[in-house]
């Protein structure tokens, strides 16, 4: 499979991953927008610590309540009108949350099984988590911490991950 070059966006793949995580999480309640933001940056920052490769290519941002996709709007809009998914209001322990159903099983061919592999990880270890825990989780991130506001997070400062965020197993020459 061909590594994506700095900067090179896949969106085909980006809504696969997309996809996938929403067919996956839509049984948990907990799993609105805030929370989707999320487990596509926890997968694609930690493909690339572990496997020095992006996997989607993505640009997140950082913003208040943590890392946001760039394209998340035009990839949900994209899934929506293509009949794969659709979204609706929820009462979420007295607030409004954005939730989204599959309304077919996804298709992941464009993803292999090492991006797959982290995916699903991501999704067994922080899909259950509310948008204030993951939110409070990716503000611990070493690359949303050393981003400026407003500004794109490097995928380089993975490597400089603390033990709580960090993925990859470091041995004395890393």
């Amino acid at each position: 499979m061909l590594s994506l070059n700095a900067g090179e966006f896949n969106k085909e793949k980006f809504k696969q991953v997309l996809h996938y995580i929403i067919w996956r999480c839509e049984g948990i309640d907990s799993a609105g927008k805030t929370v989707l933001f999320k487990l596509p940056y926890f997968s694609d920052f930690n493909y690339y610590e572990l496997h020095e490769e992006k996997m989607t290519g993505e640009t997140y941002r950082r913003i208040d309540h943590g890392p946001a996709p760039l394209h998340f709007n035009l990839a949900v809009g994209e899934l929506e009108s293509e009949g794969k998914i659709h979204h609706f209001d929820k009462d979420f322990h007295g607030k409004t949350q954005i939730k989204y159903k599959s309304l077919i099983e996804p298709e992941i061919d464009l993803l292999d099984e090492s991006e797959m592999a982290v995916i699903n990880a991501v999704i067994e270890k922080h899909g259950c988590m509310n948008a204030t825990e993951i939110s409070d989780l990716s503000h611990e991130d070493i690359p949303y911490m050393a981003t400026k506001d407003k500004c794109s997070i490097d995928y380089e400062l993975v490597f400089y991950r603390d033990p709580i965020t960090s993925v990859r197993v470091y041995g004395p020459d890393d």
